[in-house]
C-alpha cells in the first residue's frame, strides 16, 4: 500500500469493484480495500439477478451462476399463481448466484485491470481538507495508516460511514428499512428452474417471501418485512413459519440476516472529491430490495466520471455533478417508479392483492414487456391503482421500460 491514490474504492462488493476496474481500465492508481478478511462472506443478498443487464458488466461464469432460470412464480394470498417468464419477473430473475465466488472474481478482473485489492482493511476516517474529501485513514491489521486520493468512492453498503463522514444524511426511518432473514435449506422439493414469491400481511407484510433454487436439493429462502409493518413479530418468525408449512422437509444449513433501503435515492451522493454507490447511496429497488445491478451500473459510471475528473483536474462537485445526473437519470428513474409502485402496494389488504392477481389470469406474458404488463394490471384495476395513473402515462409517454426486462 502506498502513500496515495488517484482513487480509493471503500468496499470491494460487486458496485466497488466495478468502480475499481473502470477507473483502473481508465489508466488511474486505484486502491480497493474490503473491511473483511473474506470478499463475498457473509452473503446478505437473495443472489438473483437479470440475465441480460449482468452481461454488460461480466461474462458469465458456470463458477459462479447456480441456476439459468425460466421464469418466477408469484402467489397471491389466496393462492392464486401468476406465471412470469424470466424476461418479464424484472432484476430479481435471471441467474441465482454463488455471491461468494461472484464477489471475488469480480475483484479479481479489477485486480488484472491494475487496481491494488486490500482485504482486512477499514476505513476509519476521511481525509478532509477544505471542504474536501483528499483521503482515507485506514487501519489495516491493526496498523493505522493515511492515504491520500484525488477521489474517493463510498461503496460501503446500507451503513455506510463514509458518505456520513462527508457530511451527506444517509439516515432511514422504519418504513425505509426492510429487515431480512434468510437460509439456506437442503431438501428444498422445488423446480429448479423457477424463482417463488410469496405475498400477503399474513406472509410478509409490507414485503414478500422468496424462494430462490440454488442448484441439485439446495435453495435460499427468505423473508422481508417493512420495519413499519411488522408489528411484534419478528422476520425469523415469519420465516419459520412459512417453512414449517411449505417446506416441511427443509434442513437449514446456513442463515444471514441485515436491513435493505427501500426509500428511494438520498438527495445527494457527490461531495467534493467524493462519490456514493450501491447500497450506500441507497440505489436498491424500493419493490424487491434488489440492488445488484444498480450497484454494477453506478460503480461502472462512478469509475468513468472519476477518470474524466481527474484528467481535467478539478474533483469538486461541480464535476462530480456528471455522475449524479448520469445515475438519476438512469437507475434513478427507475427507482422513482418502483417508489410510487411500492408505496401504493403496501397499503393493500389481501383481498385487494388477491383481485390484482386474478385480473391477470388472462394476459399473454410472452407479448408484452414489463411496463406493458403494468398498465395493463392498471386498467384492470383503476380503482386500486389510480395514484398510479400518472405513472403509468408517464411510462407509457417516454416509451420507457424497466432496462431488467
Amino acid at each position: 500500500m502506498k502513500d496515495s491514490y488517484d482513487v480509493i474504492v471503500v468496499g470491494a462488493g460487486p458496485g466497488g469493484s466495478i468502480a475499481a476496474k473502470t477507473a483502473a481500465l481508465k489508466g488511474l492508481d486505484v486502491l480497493l480495500i474490503e473491511k473483511r478478511q473474506e470478499i463475498g462472506d457473509p452473503v446478505r443478498c437473495a443472489e438473483g439477478v437479470d440475465k441480460i443487464s449482468l452481461r454488460h458488466h461480466i461474462k458469465p461464469d458456470h463458477r459462479w451462476i447456480c441456476a439459468d432460470l425460466k421464469g418466477s412464480y408469484i402467489y397471491s394470498p389466496d393462492g392464486t399463481v401468476v406465471e412470469m417468464s424470466a424476461e418479464m419477473s424484472g432484476a430479481e430473475v435471471g441467474y441465482v448466484l454463488e455471491r461468494k465466488l461472484f464477489d471475488r472474481a469480480l475483484a479479481d478482473e479489477s485486480a488484472m485491470a491494475g487496481a491494488e485489492v486490500m482485504v482486512k482493511t477499514r476505513a476509519t476516517g476521511l481525509i478532509i481538507e477544505d471542504d474536501t474529501v483528499c483521503g482515507v485513514k485506514l487501519m489495516h491489521m491493526g496498523e493505522e495508516y493515511t492515504v491520500r486520493s484525488k477521489i474517493v468512492i463510498g461503496a460501503d453498503g446500507i451503513e455506510s460511514k463514509v458518505g456520513r463522514w462527508a457530511g451527506i444524511d444517509t439516515s432511514l426511518k422504519p418504513k425505509d428499512m426492510e429487515t431480512c432473514v434468510q437460509y439456506l435449506v437442503s431438501g428444498a422439493n422445488i423446480d429448479q428452474g423457477y424463482c417463488y414469491f410469496y405475498l400477503g400481511n399474513d406472509v410478509a407484510p409490507g414485503g414478500y417471501v422468496w424462494l430462490f433454487p440454488k442448484g441439485g436439493n439446495l435453495a435460499n429462502v427468505g423473508v422481508g418485512l417493512l420495519g413499519s409493518k411488522s408489528g411484534k413479530q419478528r422476520p425469523i418468525d415469519y420465516l419459520n413459519k412459512f417453512i414449517k408449512e411449505k417446506l416441511p422437509d427443509a434442513s437449514t444449513i446456513e442463515m444471514v440476516y441485515g436491513g435493505v433501503p427501500v426509500q428511494g435515492p438520498i438527495e445527494r451522493t457527490i461531495a467534493n472529491g467524493l462519490m456514493l454507490i450501491g447500497d450506500a447511496a441507497r440505489q436498491s429497488d424500493p419493490i424487491t430490495g434488489g440492488g445488484i445491478i444498480n450497484a454494477l451500473d453506478a460503480g461502472k459510471i462512478a469509475g468513468k466520471v472519476a477518470a474524466d475528473a481527474i484528467r481535467k483536474g478539478d474533483c469538486s462537485t461541480e464535476t462530480l455533478q456528471d455522475y449524479e445526473e448520469q445515475w438519476r437519470e438512469t437507475i434513478g428513474r427507475e427507482i422513482s417508479y418502483s417508489l410510487a409502485v411500492k408505496e401504493t402496494f403496501v397499503k393493500f389488504t389481501d383481498e385487494e392483492l388477491n383481485s390484482l392477481a386474478y385480473s391477470l389470469k388472462d394476459v399473454n406474458f410472452d407479448s408484452m414487456r414489463l411496463r406493458d404488463l403494468l398498465y395493463a394490471l392498471f386498467k384492470a384495476n383503476k380503482k386500486l391503482l389510480w395514484d398510479l395513473k400518472g405513472l403509468f402515462k408517464d411510462m407509457v409517454k417516454n416509451d420507457f421500460d424497466f432496462k431488467n426486462c
